[in-house]
């Protein structure tokens, strides 16, 4: 990096992270981007729901605006928009398919899209399209930055014709996750929203378990659970954590679980930002299994791997509390190395210098496609904000009286 860069993002929400893991990807982001000397602005819709839960409106890193639509948006800054170095738009951003448009018209510097819903998009795109990415805008953004990593990133070039896809995984960050010492209350817990596609697996390696063995000790976090569902009474429930309380969660716990959305386990290569956290504070990972979890954690050493009650009752049982805390110090160890905000930081410093080393040619588009006048492209986003249909995430005239209505993002792996 030679200089800093001026950024700006437009993410889901970085301000509230009820219900929502894009937060803690982005407040950890801008905490890296931060350290390495960079300028961010962040733009955030304003939805009722997070506007309701915003547990962090000011975070770390960046000064963050709030705008009420698409008209407000390109009044107020479409000036930081046109001047910085690099402008993000992330996945499930309402309106994100104009605001995409407006951006890659009126961006004089590198324009990428983040997607932290990568397995859940190409799914869509396949079906027809999503209400924040379309192929020709794929074609548009000059990086395509994405949670799964793998053959997958390939597959986004040669199907979908993204320029640059590469990997930027979430991260953690390390002055706030921390090992703990503190009474151990749970033998394994488990941290995430309420999932239809998670709940079998959920069913297998925690409640099955804590059902087996009636002096065991389970906890399960989340929101968004049937209200009629019956918990053992071994297992304590609690509606929500910050991320603030996350690391004092883990502490208390012998184990944690990773359970992986249906779309990811498919993909492979798409990690939770859970494995992370939980790696940070030294607290050994019991994890489902996908494809590239090896080329993260090494099985056996840093992490462990069950697929049924009988293994995850073993290793709560058989595990000798020693093998266990070096189990938790080497995931530890791994995170620091390769998983922190800084080293996010830096790989992206790296693909905007690779993209301006390969693929830059001057004023106009790489693929040869004039930009378009600030107007036209602001004209774009005015004009399909008004057609949009009122089903989408956010949108305009739709109307979200609880979190029941709110769309739980796909890589909100919580």
């Amino acid at each position: 990096m030679n200089r800093p860069f001026d950024i700006v993002i437009l993410g889901l929400s970085v301000t509230s992270s009820w219900g929502n893991g894009h937060a803690t990807t982005y407040r950890s982001l801008l905490r890296g981007l931060a350290a390495r000397g960079h300028r961010t602005l962040f733009l955030e819709r304003n939805l009722p729901w997070y506007a309701e839960n915003r547990d962090e409106p000011n975070p770390y890193g960046a000064r963050t605006e709030i705008y009420e639509s698409v008209e407000d948006l390109t009044a107020r800054f479409e000036f930081e928009v046109a001047n910085a170095d690099l402008v993000i738009v992330g996945s499930y951003v309402p309106d994100g398919v104009a605001i995409g448009a407006w951006v890659n018209g009126v961006a004089k510097g590198v324009t990428a899209f983040y997607d932290i819903d990568t397995p859940v998009t190409m799914a869509r795109l396949r079906e027809g399209g999503t209400e924040y990415i379309t192929p020709e805008l794929i074609r548009l953004y000059q990086i395509y930055l994405s949670f799964t990593g793998g053959p997958l990133l390939r597959d986004i070039e040669t199907r979908h014709g993204a320029r640059m896809a590469r990997a930027l995984y979430c991260s953690v960050d390390t002055e706030l996750y921390l090992p703990s010492v503190q009474t151990t209350r749970w033998d394994l817990g488990y941290l995430g929203t309420y999932s239809s596609d998670r709940q079998p697996a959920l069913e297998e390696l925690l409640l099955q378990p804590s059902r087996q063995w009636k002096g065991g000790r389970f906890a399960v976090t989340g929101p968004m659970y049937p209200e009629d569902f019956v918990w053992p009474e071994n297992v304590d429930r609690e509606i929500h954590l910050s991320p603030r309380e996350h690391p004092a969660f883990y502490g208390a716990q012998r184990f944690t679980l990773n359970i992986t959305r249906a779309s990811m386990k498919q993909a492979g290569y798409s990690p939770s930002v859970r494995l992370f956290e939980a790696g940070a504070c030294a607290t050994p990972v019991v994890s489902d299994w996908w494809e590239g979890f090896d080329s993260l954690f090494e099985v056996g050493r840093e992490a462990l791997i069950a697929s049924s009650a009988d293994e995850v009752l073993r290793y709560l049982r058989d595990v000798p509390d020693a093998q266990r805390l070096a189990m938790g110090a080497a995931a530890r160890a791994r995170i620091l190395a390769e998983h922190t905000p800084e080293r996010r930081a830096i790989q992206l410093e790296s693909y905007v210098q690779e993209f301006h080393d390969h693929f830059s040619s001057g004023p106009s588009r790489p693929d040869g496609l004039p930009r378009q006048d600030n107007r036209l492209a602001a004209g774009l986003a005015s004009q399909s904000a008004r057609a949009a249909s009122g089903e989408r995430a956010g949108g305009k005239d739709e109307k979200i009286s609880g979190p029941g209505r709110l769309h739980q993002p796909a890589g909100a792996n919580r």
